[in-house]
């Protein structure tokens, strides 16, 4: 696996390094914006670590731009602990957040997380059809007619969740669990409104005013595939 690493901080960009070589992943390191866009084009990177206080810009910039055409596993490494900033994160389409200082270990664990949660995403399934919508977990390729969603990870991890329960309440606590927290750190409530309010959006309604995910107030969510 190729990862790439943004960080301009040198002793720290390399100690990830170190702290994750295994043998089987290999590393490109960048300390600005420049130079992370021009490696992007390069290395096709299967897994991101972003942090968002650049010296040209701001993390969060790249993060939108490559989430135009990429679902890669993204984590964000920043020092902003405050709500907004990792509601931001998530609503960019960042998949996990860890705030600095942070133990390279907890970091190691963050990151196998995120390598299980794409191994699992990958097993291989028939396109599923609802009236004009066409999701392809596969190809990673969604429609709604002949429109293409671009959604990000966790917003496909969202869709399939409600797919497989259709008809099923789905409490904040199982979807939070199932999205975020494989044995990591504490994540906002607010980043899964943000991440349901998204993907409500991109998938809109159908032309006889339907609409698919439906809140239950005070329990979670539901997917009605059907009026």
């Amino acid at each position: 696996m190729e990862i790439m690493i943004v960080e301009d901080d040198n002793a720290l960009c390399q100690g990830i390094a170190l702290a994750l070589a295994d043998g089987k992943d290999t590393f490109c390191q960048c300390q600005n914006l420049k130079e992370a866009s021009a490696q992007w084009q390069k290395k096709k990177p299967d897994l991101l670590l972003l942090d968002i206080n650049l010296p040209d810009g701001s993390g969060y910039d790249f993060l939108k731009e490559i989430r135009k055409s990429s679902d890669i596993p993204v984590l964000i490494l920043t020092a902003n602990d405050l709500e907004m900033d990792q509601v931001t994160g998530f609503s960019l389409g960042a998949d996990d957040y860890v705030t600095k200082p942070f133990s390279l270990a907890v970091l190691r664990a963050r990151i196998e997380a995120l390598k299980r949660r794409c191994k699992n995403e990958s097993h291989t399934q028939e396109p599923c059809r609802i009236g004009s919508f066409v999701f392809d977990f596969d190809k990673l390729q969604f429609y709604k007619g002949e429109e293409e969603l671009t959604l990000s990870r966790n917003e496909q991890k969202l869709l399939r969740l409600f797919l497989e329960n259709d008809g099923r309440i789905l409490t904040r606590e199982v979807l939070m669990d199932r999205l975020w927290t494989d044995g990591g750190e504490y994540v906002d409530e607010n980043a899964l409104s943000v991440t349901v309010n998204r993907l409500r959006k991109k998938l809109g309604e159908e032309d006889t005013g339907h609409s698919f995910i439906q809140t239950v107030y005070g329990q979670g969510y539901i997917w009605k595939g059907k009026p």
